[in-house]
């Protein structure tokens, strides 16, 4: 008996224990979490000399900086819009962490009606308490009206505007429970999973919060964990209940049906569950620390996930008993089984998806070729993506946020959005005055550059701060450029030969590097996720065309998503649909992680679609065969967990955060165009043209991978897996 049997078989056994198990377990974690749980971390930049020095020379600048954006309909010199001024910013300069309020009046516009102040604190945006800065921003509320309005903008600003999740994990639950009930009429068939999967997500989300002291992650890491454990925790719950149903109403008993179905969906599962963990900790080639902690916090919540539909699980069919064996109860039709189908789900004449198969296969050129190209047609766009970081003008309009930007960029341009800093170390302390005065002189020469401020020397005399301003927002393809520019020209011109060290530095000009750093990076991180599934998926399916063939037909799924993605956010096509509020960038980090997330969930479905092709094959069916039957008895069962991780993604749409929204977004295009073009039309048709050279697999290398069990086909001994 192989592995899973054995403990899918203790579990069933010994419910009681392993029920109470996951309990006690589930409350300790939580427990902890509660008292012990890491806070989050949003800082994406890379390591930083500047900043660096920032902190050693100018500690009280060295902070988070927010801006107050001042609107008046009469002139802001005016005494009654003065002493309005004055009244609203006497309270943030006695705010904790704030360091310097500067003076609105040296900021004003060419018409008059429209300063702003600098807020400076002391700690980065990770350090400032909320509580904090909710109050400044009700006391900017309350002081506008009657003619002037106050606004905030800074990172724990759009923080507070834009609050994670909640509302989109309990759309992504009540979606998958009307699905469950929809495809299986059956409470206690819809039950199981949903059960299954939140015992996951708990235990995993309250490993995320311990694991953040170790592995940092960003504050939207909860929300994208808990949607990905939703939806596979449903899914694999869903494959071995299916197959646990079927095994009853084949006329085993429940314990042997439970045995069966540990050794053959709960193998798939395994493997589906460890590709997916793959797919995720690709992020750590990254080297990036909040990268590591998003792969750590979602491979983490995965884990638990598998790890509860393979003892959990078990532990709750010993409960159902046969009670999954009974008819549904919304079936109102019935048909003759196909050969690997469970009775109960018959009605006269073929399966739908039998006649669906033989129709692919009698073209299936065509239907490759057909479904290639619009696959490759949904993926075109993305050859005009542009990354960036969201900024201020990507936030919801009602927030503070995009109002203090709206008025910012009304009155000095979208560039003030934008501050890129320069700091500088001074050879001597009397070389501020001339050293400063090159790279002010320097930087103003530099198109693109609207204004420079004086440089400011540090206390100790030993380092300078310069603040330049672009004429274009943060998100413009010409503000990258120019971080460019001043990074590998500007500033080492104006330094070289005297000493000094510039370096430009501050969030804007760290997101350009993050994106420089990330697309360096980023071929490192494909080819370490797609080598190791395909060294997975060799090892369970012992075929080297299977193998590359998913590794191609996930990428396309990715490329696909790629392109809608682009099209609907940075293109503008159905953006107001899905809450994009003006056409912008892909976020820089979201390629890279949909990429992981997608390689791993795509190989979910490729993985039970070929392990029940190939359950067909080993019995001895030639290629057609095993192809359409595989099709019949995973149709029902793919399209339901499919609807599932549809929803739960689409539910991410529904956020405030516009990355997160460009994640969901991306995901379930991806999971809608791999479970009906991909799986439908492209893997069929593929396997027809291949015919035997599917299975093939040299001898050598049959020799040299692991072997994963292989699983027992109704009592039945495995069957040898021909080589070459």
């Amino acid at each position: 008996m192989s592995t899973l049997g054995i403990v899918g078989r203790a579990c069933f056994r010994h419910r009681w224990i392993t029920l109470m198990a996951w309990i006690a377990a589930l409350a300790c974690l939580v427990t902890l979490w509660q008292l012990y749980g890491a806070g989050s971390d949003n800082d994406f930049n890379t390591s930083d000399p500047g900043q660096t020095l920032l902190d050693r020379h100018f500690h009280q600048q060295s902070g988070d900086r927010f801006t107050l954006a001042i609107k008046s309909t009469a002139p802001v010199t005016d005494a009654s819009v003065r002493s309005r001024v004055g009244a609203a910013i006497a309270p943030l300069r006695g705010a904790p962490h704030v360091t310097e309020v500067s003076d609105p009046y040296t900021h004003v516009s060419r018409n008059g009606h429209i300063a702003f102040a600098t807020v400076q604190f002391d700690e980065p945006s990770a350090s400032i308490p909320t509580a904090e800065v909710q109050k400044m921003m009700d006391r900017a509320t309350a002081s506008s009206g009657h003619g002037v309005d106050f606004n905030l903008a800074g990172d724990v600003v759009d923080t507070i505007d834009t609050p994670g999740g909640g509302s989109s994990d309990a759309f992504g639950v009540v979606a998958a429970m009307i699905v469950l009930l929809i495809a299986f009429g059956s409470l206690l068939a819809m039950g199981l999973p949903i059960a299954t999967a939140l015992f996951g997500i708990g235990t995993g989300l309250s490993l995320l919060a311990l694991l953040g002291h170790l592995f940092p992650a960003p504050s939207y890491s909860a929300i994208i964990a808990s949607g990905i454990g939703l939806g596979v925790g449903v899914d694999y719950a869903l494959f071995i209940v299916t197959r646990f149903r079927d095994e009853l109403r084949s006329g085993a008993d429940p314990e042997t049906a439970t045995v069966t179905t540990m050794r053959t969906a709960g193998r798939s599962v395994l493997t589906a569950g460890a590709t997916v963990v793959i797919g995720m900790l690709g992020l750590l080639v990254l080297r990036e620390s909040l990268m590591n902690g998003v792969s750590v916090a979602a491979s983490a919540t995965v884990a638990m996930t598998v790890l509860a539909s393979l003892t959990l699980l078990p532990a709750l069919l010993g409960f159902s008993g046969t009670r999954l064996a009974r008819p549904s109860r919304f079936t109102l039709r019935r048909r003759r089984p196909a050969a690997d189908e469970a009775p109960d789900a018959a009605e006269s004449g073929p399966h739908p998806a039998e006649r669906w198969a033989r129709l692919i296969q009698r073209r299936p050129v065509t239907a490759v070729a057909a479904s290639t190209v619009v696959i490759l047609a949904l993926a075109a766009p993305a050859l005009a993506m542009k990354l960036s970081m969201p900024d201020d003008s990507t936030q919801p309009r009602h927030s503070m946020g995009y109002k203090a930007y709206a008025t910012m960029s009304e009155g000095f341009g979208p560039g003030f959005d934008a501050p890129l800093i320069v700091a500088a170390k001074l050879p001597r302390p009397d070389a501020a005055a001339s050293d400063g005065g090159r790279i002010v002189d320097a930087l103003r020469t530099v198109p693109g550059v609207a204004e420079v401020t004086p440089p400011v020397t540090s206390s100790d005399g030993k380092a300078l701060m310069i603040v330049a301003y672009p004429t274009t927002q943060k998100q413009a393809p010409e503000t990258n450029a120019l971080v460019n520019t001043l990074n590998t020209t500007t500033l080492p011109r104006a330094t070289a030969g005297t000493g000094m060290h510039a370096y430009l530095t501050g969030p804007n000009a760290g997101n350009v590097t993050f994106a420089d750093f990330m697309g360096r990076r980023l071929p490192w991180v494909i080819a370490t996720v797609v080598v190791l599934s395909v060294l997975l998926i060799l090892a369970m399916f012992r075929s080297v065309v299977i193998a590359l063939t998913a590794a191609v037909m996930n990428l396309l799924s990715v490329t696909a998503s790629y392109g809608v993605l682009t099209a609907v956010a940075q293109w503008g096509w159905a953006g107001k649909l899905f809450g994009f509020p003006e056409k912008m960038p892909v976020t820089t980090w979201v390629p890279v992680f949909l990429f992981v997330i997608l390689f791993g969930l795509s190989m979910d479905y490729e993985v039970f679609l070929l392990s029940r092709i190939r359950e067909v094959w080993l019995r001895g069916s030639d290629n057609s065969t095993a192809v359409t039957r595989g099709l019949v008895v995973t149709a029902r069962v793919i399209t339901a967990a499919a609807a599932i991780m549809f929803l739960v993604f689409l539910g991410f749409v529904a956020t405030p955060d516009v990355a997160v929204k460009q994640i969901g977004l991306g995901l379930a295009v991806a999971v809608l165009v791999d479970a009906t073009i991909v799986r439908l039309v492209l893997v069929p048709a593929a396997m027809e043209v291949l015919g035997k050279a599917n299975w093939w697999m040299p001898s050598w290398l049959d020799r040299c991978l692991p072997r994963i069990e292989e699983e027992t086909l109704s009592g039945q001994e495995p069957v040898k897996v021909p080589t070459a």
